[in-house]
């Protein structure tokens, strides 16, 4: 018990120095790691440049180009001039006077629309995820119109050799010495598109993807949509949005077939500039091609263009609901065999049998 040696007795030594919490705590340096292949961010998960953070193309809340130029000072969406109106394709305004002084306010197409009511519906057969043809193909031109009438006129028009018409002419026909300055109306730039998705049998969705890809480029690129090279740019951005977007792609010798004047080689030029000018990004989320849908209805509708509406009946009605992706899961869970239920011998139920009387 008196051993000095016991060990129950500290140690005599000299005391280390306290240590100091800040020490203690102090975060250690961080190490860089290393990149490899495996922990490399997918190019879909990558930041967009700062440039390009209000492209309406990429951003679903991001305004879109067209719907700006169409839009006056005021607030107001232009309309198309008499001159520029075509039978058949928007519908023209009476000039005559009316006496009512309401009805000399309103537009003539404004009289003839059907309105809704708690028991009677109308609806046109255009919807986000089936559009009409037709009605597609006249707003996508109509806002590539807008594009080109109300692009910069002041400065230089800036542009790209690859889509200028005097380089890589689409007709073996002389271009004009003044090409560059003859603006097209609405009804030839509905005609040509018209001729490229009735030849190719393209569908409206791409028409929708068509525009979006045209004012990528005119963003990425930094150009403007002019007489000079509408055409291919529309071109290039139908020969891409049919390649990504539709289940039967379109070759380019397909194309060079519908423009006979024009070479394989001159297509797959302008493809290829074409993507890298777009850096590559040929992704459409679903929001940024809903934007797009209804600003072109928006657009329609300022400017009078024909929507034919029919009564919603009851077979119209399911005919929509069909088409809905959640119905088409309730109708493959209807169809599926049902399970016969086993019934053990305890929560058997005595049957009678039936019994005929003479």
């Amino acid at each position: 018990m008196g051993n000095s040696n016991a060990c129950c007795v500290a140690p005599q030594g000299q005391r280390g120095k306290k240590k100091d919490r800040s020490d203690v705590y102090a975060p250690e340096p961080e190490v860089p790691k290393e990149e490899s292949s495996a922990n490399l961010q997918h190019i879909s998960d990558r930041e967009v440049a700062e440039d390009h953070e209000e492209d309406p193309s990429n951003h679903p809340r991001a305004s879109t180009i067209f719907l700006m130029k169409s839009t006056a000072p005021n607030g107001k969406v232009l309309e198309l001039t008499s001159h520029h109106r075509s039978d058949g394709l928007l519908v023209h305004h009476s000039s005559k006077k009316r006496n009512n002084h309401h009805i000399n306010h309103e537009s003539p197409n404004n009289l003839n629309k059907k309105f809704s009511s708690c028991s009677t519906i109308y609806i046109d057969d255009s919807t986000v995820s089936q559009p009409n043809l037709k009605n597609t193909l006249k707003c996508v031109a109509l806002a590539i119109y807008y594009h080109i009438k109300n692009r910069d006129k002041e400065g230089i028009c800036k542009t790209l050799d690859i889509f200028d018409e005097k380089f890589h002419p689409l007709t073996k026909d002389s271009v004009p010495d003044n090409y560059d300055s003859i603006e097209p109306e609405h009804r030839h730039i509905y005609r040509f598109i018209r001729t490229l998705f009735s030849a190719a049998q393209l569908t409206a969705e791409c028409a929708i993807i068509t525009l979006v890809y045209l004012e990528r480029l005119l963003t990425y690129a930094e150009i403007d949509i002019a007489p000079c090279n509408w055409k291919r740019i529309v071109l290039g951005a139908i020969l891409l949005a049919s390649k990504v977007w539709d289940d039967q792609a379109v070759w380019n010798v397909d194309y060079c077939q519908i423009l006979r004047d024009i070479t394989v080689e001159d297509m797959n030029a302008l493809e290829r500039q074409f993507l890298e000018l777009l850096q590559f990004n040929i992704n459409v989320p679903s929001s940024v091609y809903a934007k797009y849908y209804f600003d072109l209805r928006s657009l329609a509708d300022a400017n009078d263009l024909i929507f034919p509406v029919e009564q919603l009946s009851k077979e119209r009605a399911q005919r929509l609901e069909a088409t809905s992706r959640a119905c088409e899961e309730k109708m493959k869970e209807g169809n599926k065999p049902e399970l016969k239920r086993t019934v053990s011998a305890e929560n058997m139920s005595p049957r009678l049998s039936r019994v005929v009387l003479s």
